[in-house]
């Protein structure tokens, strides 16, 4: 009887200036993990009006129901890049891109069929955007504005399972909003991977606070082998910023590699 054995996937973080076509997307190994960060500010106005051409005619209806300008430019900013990247690494037209849904609501390509093999994933808040791309891997990525004004205790009770909760008890005061940030978007990560969303329990898995953990999922739940099938990592952002990337340390078998 043989072992499969894991291969463990390279990364190489990229900086993204207004979602412009990269060669750098010619460099994608099916052993590699793109991920790409971007920042809203470097994108002008007139930037904004070129990324919106890119969107499909149900994503410009989607913008324009945006009540307020920033949430409108953020979504034009952040569909529209991962179109324009999606395209590149496709060797496709972003405009013969199709996206469909999972009973989940997790967007994932129809067209072209090459599409079907290009994991991605994509999240932004407060004007910052991630994005991942892979082949044949399940990925998931998430980002957040490190908030101080929040109770993160009390989030924590709530969300947290009780390993992830007394890890954070343990933690300095002056450092228990920057760890509260780190365990909350590793778990993101995770279950957007997963592609199940928030219908998967947050409480049926640990992971760590520990800046740079390399072994962040610590424990899944009833499955203890699942947590030897991911891999998560700290994203390097910008300052005031935390983001979290998970994916499979091998590949997965055939499904919808969206986000």
């Amino acid at each position: 009887m043989t072992t499969a054995v894991q291969r463990e996937p390279r990364f190489e973080f990229y900086e993204c200036a207004t979602g412009l076509d990269d060669l750098r997307t010619g460099s994608l190994g099916r052993e590699e993990v793109h991920v790409w960060h971007a920042h809203l500010d470097d994108a002008s106005s007139a930037d904004i009006v070129r990324l919106a051409q890119v969107l499909s005619q149900d994503e410009k209806e989607r913008a324009s129901r945006f009540r307020f300008e920033k949430n409108r430019n953020e979504y034009i900013f952040s569909r529209a890049t991962l179109r324009i990247l999606l395209a590149s690494y496709l060797r496709a037209a972003a405009s013969d891109l199709c996206f469909a849904y999972s009973s989940y609501g997790k967007p994932y390509l129809v067209a072209p069929e090459s599409a079907r093999v290009l994991a991605f994933n994509l999240a932004h808040t407060d004007r910052m955007l991630v994005l991942a791309f892979g082949w044949e891997r399940k990925i998931g990525v998430d980002i957040e504005n490190i908030r101080k004004d929040l109770e993160v205790e009390e989030i924590a009770e709530r969300f947290f399972s009780p390993a992830e909760r007394r890890a954070l008890r343990d933690v300095p005061p002056e450092d228990r909003h920057a760890a509260f940030f780190r365990c909350w978007t590793r778990k993101e990560a995770y279950i957007k991977a997963r592609g199940e969303g928030l219908s998967h329990p947050l409480h049926e898995f640990d992971v760590s606070v520990i800046p740079q953990d390399t072994a962040a999922l610590l424990v899944t739940r009833p499955d203890p082998t699942e947590a030897r099938r991911w891999l998560l990592r700290e994203i390097p952002t910008g300052c005031g910023y935390i983001a979290a990337l998970a994916v499979e340390a091998d590949s997965a078998d055939p499904c919808h590699y969206g986000y």
